[in-house]
């Protein structure tokens, strides 16, 4: 039995669509809207509950669990604390301010307490992951190169409780950090219209970060938000991403003369 704590976005229906009627699992549901509703195994719980997840898992006979999807900074003062969550939600409020990893990471921290382990989000789909190399008919050139060079080297110097996972460069320019908001927002506000593509956009694990949560992830969302920036190419680490949507992501690149390279 494997317990799935599963938030939002689409990633985690891409890991429950691969398991289902294959392995025994549960669902411990921190989704704002309740995604997960319908599924015979799914429990609805509030991110305060950790003696309810708990119980849940240890009924079960769960001692691992997997983490996928975002869980965003809920509002403490609204939240529904049962015994356990009121002796763990300080750690859980100050890990908050460095960002919504924190929040995940720190929950792993107190599962770990309580004798439950934390596996990879990509154990079950490690075919979503890239690996090296480029998957587009259009490849990085010597401008590119010199951009791809200069995110790695800008997303280095952050600190290690920095949120940011993504830069766009320009020119060996940087145009935009990530910043609390996501990849979304950043790419939305540097909209521009050229004629010919320019720029990359380069997302990247953070510094000391926990490989089993929160890796960095495209979708065909991305490739259509990059091409509106006016970006020529996409690219990743190897094995340290998530690339939901993969064939049509490279179809996309493919057609708007776009690249999607990792390295």
């Amino acid at each position: 039995m494997i317990g799935l704590i599963f938030g939002d976005t689409d990633f985690p229906k891409k890991i429950l669509k691969k398991i289902k009627n294959k392995k025994k699992y549960l669902i411990i549901d921190l989704t704002r809207n309740k995604k997960f509703k319908s599924d015979k195994n799914s429990y609805s719980v509030s991110l305060g509950q950790f003696g309810k997840i708990i119980k849940i898992l240890r009924d079960n006979n769960c001692k691992k669990v997997l983490f996928a999807g975002k869980v965003k900074k809920p509002k403490f003062s609204t939240l529904q604390l049962d015994f356990k969550g009121m002796y763990y939600m300080p750690r859980i409020i100050k890990s908050s301010k460095l960002g919504d990893a924190a929040i995940l990471k720190e929950i792993i921290n107190i599962l770990k307490i309580e004798k439950i382990n934390t596996v990879s989000s990509l154990i079950y789909n490690p075919e979503l992951s890239l690996k090296k190399g480029n998957y587009t008919k259009l490849k990085p050139n010597k401008t590119d190169k010199f951009d791809i060079k200069k995110a790695i080297s800008t997303l280095s110097k952050l600190g290690k409780y920095n949120f940011s996972q993504g830069a766009i460069i320009k020119n060996e320019k940087v145009i935009a950090i990530e910043g609390r908001d996501g990849t979304q927002k950043m790419l939305q506000k540097c909209k521009i219209k050229v004629k010919n593509n320019t720029g990359v956009l380069v997302k990247l694990p953070k510094k000391k970060q926990d490989l089993r949560i929160d890796l960095p992830t495209i979708g065909l969302k991305t490739l259509i938000q990059s091409k509106s920036a006016g970006l020529r190419g996409i690219v990743l680490k190897s094995k340290q991403n998530i690339c939901l949507e993969k064939k049509r992501c490279i179809n996309y690149a493919n057609k708007n003369e776009m690249f999607i390279f990792v390295i």
